[in-house]
């Protein structure tokens, strides 16, 4: 194992706190950045590492990311946005909107909602990259198929963490506002809020592209976002040499933007989402959303209770719609980030090796946004069901 460059080292452990001291990130390559806040400003901020091997370009809170799953948040806020405004509502059998059945094959009686989709409780589940649809394919397929299904389990019964639900979400919401899923996601939730965040680059201005964090395979190669300061050629996932959007027909392919994973933010933009929350759906003394539809987004709908739902080796034990609550000390459950029983809501990330997270206190009006990438090497594992790195990024907010 090699250590980090003397600079980085020293940036590195000027951030350690006490409680944290006996770990510290020691591989070369990997870059960290974070941003703890309150309900109206950033208390402290801070990264480390390269954003760009190519240019040398250091890495700062403010670069986006491929943030993972914590973009699942941000489809919640747009869903709810939509609810408020009558277009949508969390109850209704989807496939009204969709234009095609969505049933569990095993529970063709029941039902699948929105509200089941954003908690997976829906019964839908992932079979390899079942998620990963193509430019010029469709979604109806895969998601009929009856692999994509717990048959074991009806919907509304069991908490299983999929992918899979988001881009029947992207669908739903392309086909009630006809809209594509990326533009109606900046118009709904990235404007009003002022990010210059975006799902999969499209629309993100020119010098966020510049500042893009490219994201790297352990052997060096480039995994995700080399863009070189413009668009990527194509921005969504196709197999074949052409790319045409202009062909694509709304809500036949919720999957393209990738709204499981798909968003391109900095800490210090996650901030903005966590001061939402707390400030119970207000941004800058304007209301985004109503304090019910904030309270919707992160009360648990499930938690575990020892045999209810999969909580992938004790990491998912509580979920509303788009946000897991830690730690729920039921026995099986090692989601205790903070070490301390500290209850937080928020969302975790890992995708393309990035490890990302947001998390608000809601009793102190305190929250904390991360991110790790680029590990040369798998992460040490911490004292709970997550990694290390994790762990020590999350005592920021300490």
């Amino acid at each position: 194992m090699r250590l980090l460059t003397p600079l980085l080292a020293l940036a590195l452990a000027a951030c350690v706190t006490a409680p944290m001291a006996e770990f510290a990130p020691q591989q070369q390559g990997a870059a960290y950045a974070w941003a703890s806040f309150d309900a109206n400003r950033i208390r402290s901020s801070g990264a480390a590492g390269i954003a760009d091997r190519g240019t040398g370009r250091a890495l700062t809170a403010e670069d986006p990311v491929r943030i993972a799953s914590v973009s699942k948040l941000f489809v919640a806020l747009g869903v709810m946005r939509l609810v408020e405004q009558g277009k949508l509502d969390l109850d209704s059998d989807v496939s009204r909107w969709l234009g095609w059945q969505l049933r569990n094959p095993a529970f063709p009686d029941r039902p699948i909602t929105l509200r089941l989709l954003l908690s997976h409780t829906s019964s839908i589940k992932d079979e390899g990259d079942n998620y990963v649809i193509p430019l010029g394919k469709a979604l109806q397929p895969m998601a009929t198929d009856a692999k994509s299904f717990d048959v074991q389990h009806a919907p509304g019964s069991y908490f299983r963490y999929s992918n899979l639900n988001f881009p029947i979400i992207g669908s739903v919401l392309e086909r009630a506002t006809g809209e594509r899923f990326d533009r109606l996601m900046d118009r709904l939730v990235m404007k009003p809020l002022a990010l210059n965040a975006c799902f999969n680059w499209t629309t993100c201005s020119d010098a966020r592209l510049a500042r893009a964090v490219v994201l790297y395979r352990p052997d060096g190669s480039v995994a995700r976002d080399d863009l070189g300061g413009k668009q990527p050629d194509c921005p969504v996932f196709t197999d074949n040499p052409t790319c045409n959007l202009g062909g694509y027909v709304l809500g036949t392919n919720g999957a393209l933007f990738s709204p499981q994973g798909g968003v391109r933010a900095s800490p210090i933009d996650l901030a903005v989402i966590g001061q939402l929350l707390l400030n119970r759906g207000r941004h800058r003394g304007q209301r985004f959303i109503s304090p019910a539809s904030v309270e919707t987004i992160l009360r648990p709908l499930w938690v575990f209770n020892g045999s209810n739902g999969d909580t992938s080796e004790g990491f998912y034990c509580a979920y509303g719609l788009a946000s897991q609550t830690l730690p729920t000390g039921t026995q099986g459950c090692r989601d205790d980030l903070f070490g301390n029983g500290r209850s937080v809501v928020g969302h975790a990330g890992e995708a393309y090796g990035v490890r990302s997270g947001l998390w608000i206190d809601r009793k102190r009006s305190v929250g904390i946004a991360y991110f790790a990438a680029n590990d040369p090497a798998e992460p040490p594992p911490g004292r709970s069901a997550y990694m290390a790195v994790e762990e020590w990024l999350a005592a920021r907010l300490n």
